[in-house]
């Protein structure tokens, strides 16, 4: 019985560890993003054509298809997006696209992913 009981003290203090840890990562991932600046670049400097762009804030990682037509973002498509439950940032485009800015709110609940998105397609077309 007494080793039954330290068998489960040893397992809960490991989970203990493992979810502190997981906890601080994601703490500094979300940090990192919400310090990342991300500044819209002048658009009328872009020649057209399609560019890839990425960007990555550990444990999310971009890469995009920014297409500019007429000095404008015509289409914003995701070629990567490695996440942990990020994905509705991924609306985040259609918000780029019709504003023609990066200077845009994150979508709540996602912002590494949303971060990482702006960057990546900063980062396309700069």
């Amino acid at each position: 019985m007494k080793k039954n009981r330290k068998i489960i003290i040893f397992v809960s203090c490991i989970f203990l560890v493992l979810i502190t840890i997981l906890f601080t990562l994601m703490n500094n991932a979300v940090k990192k993003a919400d310090s990342l600046a991300v500044i819209t670049p002048n658009l009328t400097c872009v020649s057209d054509g399609e560019y890839i762009g990425e960007y990555s804030i550990t444990p999310v990682h971009v890469k995009v298809n920014v297409t500019v037509i007429n000095h404008e973002i015509a289409s914003i498509e995701i070629l990567e997006h490695d996440n942990g439950l990020g994905s509705p940032a991924e609306s985040i485009i259609n918000n780029i696209v019709n504003t023609q800015s990066l200077e845009i709110d994150a979508i709540s609940g996602a912002t590494v992913s949303s971060k990482c998105i702006l960057k990546a397609v900063e980062n396309a077309i700069d």
